[in-house]
This record gives structure tokens, sequence and C-alpha cells, in this order.
């Protein structure tokens, strides 16, 4: 049996999820608070490697072993070795096949832009100022371009190493709230900064800054056919479904 931990993190002072060398992490951080409360070594593993600055509603993990403390304790005594920055929301017993990465199904992510020409103190790390005026039913309309299966080769980051790039997008969808307008995206899988470059692709298509659709992007099936990379600060994982 292992231990699984449903966690939320602000990832503003994180390198992202993935324990780095010379930056602090996400993993590493909550690693640490693990080994400290059991008194011994763990392998956390997770369901996703978050980019830096990029955060999560919620971010599944686990550990190869059971914890050896009561699931409804370890919330509190994991937060109690935690920053303010990452929570534990909940931990569960799961059985040996179980594997945040690789049992999940698919994940949905949000991508939060503020719609202002006013910069907000309080929200410049968690989302993202775009004062051209943006209309929710126009971003969902163009997204409607990424429905279904695709090789997203011109959504992903041209330093990435991967070579299988189809993937299945199941909901690209936008929705205002006030001056807050929430982009929903969801996949059976992601690659290297798709869902920013997703969005910064139709935030270029409205402005004007690219004059073809989603769809002759996709063809292209190259990095520089689609648009810029939108910013982390706005990217927020929330939902993995298992």
């Amino acid at each position: 049996m292992k231990t699984a931990f449903m966690i939320a993190y602000k990832g503003t002072r994180y390198a992202g999820w993935q324990v780095q060398d010379k930056f602090p992490s996400v993993q590493k951080t909550l690693q640490n608070a693990i080994e400290d409360l059991l008194g011994r070594s763990v392998k956390l593993s997770g369901c996703s490697r978050t980019d830096s600055g990029v955060h999560a509603r919620e971010y599944w993990c686990h550990i190869d072993s059971l914890a050896g403390v009561p699931d409804e304790k370890l919330p509190l005594a994991l937060n109690l070795r935690l920053p303010d920055d990452i929570s534990v929301l909940k931990a569960v017993t799961v059985d040996d096949s179980f594997h945040s990465r690789y049992s999940a199904k698919g994940k949905q992510y949000v991508y939060v832009i503020r719609n202002s020409y006013i910069k907000d103190p309080f929200s410049p790390d968690t989302a993202y100022l775009y004062k051209k005026p943006l209309d929710a039913d126009e971003i969902t309309r163009i997204g409607a371009g990424y429905l279904g299966t695709h090789d997203f080769r011109s959504f992903m980051a041209a330093r990435s190493k991967i070579t299988d790039t189809v993937r299945t997008v199941t909901e690209f969808r936008a929705e205002r709230d006030g001056e807050y307008i929430k982009i929903y995206v969801s996949a059976n899988g992601f690659l290297y900064n798709m869902v920013r470059i997703m969005v910064g692709t139709v935030l270029d298509i409205i402005s004007g800054r690219i004059r073809v659709g989603v769809a002759e992007i996709i063809e292209r099936k190259e990095r520089k056919a689609a648009g810029r990379t939108a910013p982390a600060q706005g990217l927020f994982l929330n939902r993995v479904f298992y």
C-alpha cells in the first residue's frame, strides 16, 4: 500500500514541481516535510512537472509506502512543517498499482486573465494582466479548433525533446467573472508549455498578430506557426482525473 497526497500550492517562488539543483522546488519542500515527520527517507512522485511560477489548486503526489500516520492526521502534521504557499489538503491510502502520474486519465488547467487597464497590487502573481478588451465567447469560439485528437507539435516549447506529440483535448472554454476571464483546458495529457502557448495563440489571433486559425496552425506542426507563450503566473493545475 502507498500514501497519496492532494496538495495545493502557489508556485511563484518555486522553480516548478521537479527537484532542482540550485533552486527551490515544491517537490523538495514537501519531501523534506514528509521526511521530517516520518523520520525516514521517502521517494515522492508527482502527477505533473509544472513550470516555474505555475500554481496548482489540486495536485496529486504519492510515496511508495504507507506513511505510518493516520490519513486524517497527516494534513495538519505536514502543514505545520510547510511554508504558507504549500498546503496538504488530504491524504489517502492507495494500493500498490496507483501512480500519481501514470494512473491519471487526464488533467484540467485554468488560465486566469485579469482584463483591465488598471494594475492590481494583490494579483500580479496569480493572474495575467491583459489590457485590451476581451470577449469570453470569442475566446471559446476560436479555441474550439483545439478540440479533438491532433498532433500538437506547434504548441510545444521548442526545446522539448518529446516525440509523441498527439493529444486529445476535450475542453477549451472561457468564462468571464467581473474583470477576470478564466480559460479552462482539459486533455488526456499536455506537452511542455502547451496550455500557455494555446492561450497565447488565441490572444494573438484576437489581436490580429496571427491571421490564420487554430486548425491551420495545428497542421503546420512547427512551434513558430503558433503564438507567444502566455506568462506562467496565470496558469493553475485545477483538477487531475483518475
